[in-house]
């Protein structure tokens, strides 16, 4: 069993499958092998080439009664992420679902539900968890020379201010809080583990019954505190990391850079520097040692990489280990979300 290779099936042929599913899984084509991709309308213009090998359909019916595929990855637009999967899950398939995983609690928890009725796994695709500017974090304060960490912020910015005047209704399934805020909050909660309290600031900043479009999350541990901002409206970008600690601090300007390779169409097969951090990304950390010496000198990047993501899948699958994204993560992060945006019209 170890030897074979899972048949996977993507929903959805757009941005999401081709920029950020297939390069990682056409990376690893002795764990996985993609045989089809469905696509409503097949005569619609795409601007995403054909992978060779790959059967193109606008038959779903085909896909979920095909023996062969072992793994169906949801990538269609979120308000259509709980119908789909649990469509697949009855077909008796594991499932992808591409963030956020649904819209609401409710059909979060029945689509864990009938995965464990059907035998199978149901999981979200937390590859930020994989993020670089993540895991050189980690590395920081796991090397002691913060001191005690008390507070942690980390920020996901854009300046798009097209994309919010360009919304004249509100949708939840739109949310930036939710279709943003479950890349960062992932990243709390699989690190942190679940906050004993979170208070939020959710906002609509061009008026009620726009898009969302900012966000303030304050997560509290004993003795830590966590915040997660985002906005649509930041023309300058705020560091991707900061950490303090009794003894020092570490910043992290620059984020992960894979998104960055991955929209020139820079992919991870055939390019040994995909995703890289250069010197000049790399973060600061500024502390005092055990003799009162003040130290201030640059960190070396973790390798961020997104496909192990899908190494992970394929030990649960294979090999039966424990999920990456485990249920109570996944409806823990649904709760924050939900209670969060319960405000916004």
């Amino acid at each position: 069993m170890s030897n074979k290779k899972l048949i996977i099936a993507h929903i959805g042929n757009g941005k999401s499958t081709n920029r950020y599913h297939a390069p990682f899984l056409l990376n690893r084509p002795e764990k996985f092998k993609i045989k089809s991709i469905y696509q409503r309308n097949l005569n619609k213009k795409n601007s995403w080439a054909k992978i060779l090998g790959v059967e193109y359909t606008d038959d779903l019916e085909k896909i979920l009664r095909d023996d062969e595929i072992d793994i169906v990855i949801v990538n269609t637009p979120s308000e259509t992420h709980y119908s789909i999967a649990r469509k697949v899950l009855e077909a008796g398939k594991h499932c992808v679902i591409e963030k956020p995983f649904a819209t609401n609690v409710a059909d979060a928890a029945e689509l864990f539900r009938l995965a464990k009725e059907k035998g199978v796994t149901v999981q979200c695709y937390q590859n930020r968890r994989f993020d670089s500017d993540f895991l050189t974090a980690q590395k920081v304060i796991e090397s002691g020379k913060l001191g005690k960490v008390f507070e942690v912020c980390m920020h996901y910015d854009y300046y798009r201010a097209e994309i919010p005047e360009s919304v004249t209704n509100y949708n939840p399934a739109n949310a930036f809080l939710l279709t943003h805020g479950c890349h960062t909050v992932d990243q709390v909660i699989s690190y942190f583990g679940k906050p004993n309290e979170v208070r939020s600031d959710v906002r609509q900043l061009l008026g009620k019954g726009r898009l969302n479009d900012y966000f303030d999350l304050d997560f509290f541990y004993d003795n830590l505190k966590v915040t997660v901002q985002s906005s649509y409206f930041r023309a300058k970008i705020r560091p991707s990391f900061e950490v303090y600690g009794t003894r020092g601090a570490f910043i992290k300007a620059e984020q992960d850079r894979q998104e960055a390779d991955l929209k020139k169409f820079y992919l991870p097969a055939g390019h040994a520097d995909f995703g890289i951090d250069l010197p000049e990304h790399y973060g600061t950390i500024f502390y005092y040692d055990n003799e009162k010496n003040y130290h201030e000198e640059k960190v070396k990047s973790e390798r961020g990489d997104y496909a192990r993501f899908y190494d992970a899948l394929y030990e649960t699958i294979i090999n039966g280990a424990p999920q990456l994204v485990t249920e109570e993560q996944t409806m823990a992060q649904m709760q924050i979300l939900e209670n969060a945006g319960k405000d916004l019209a």
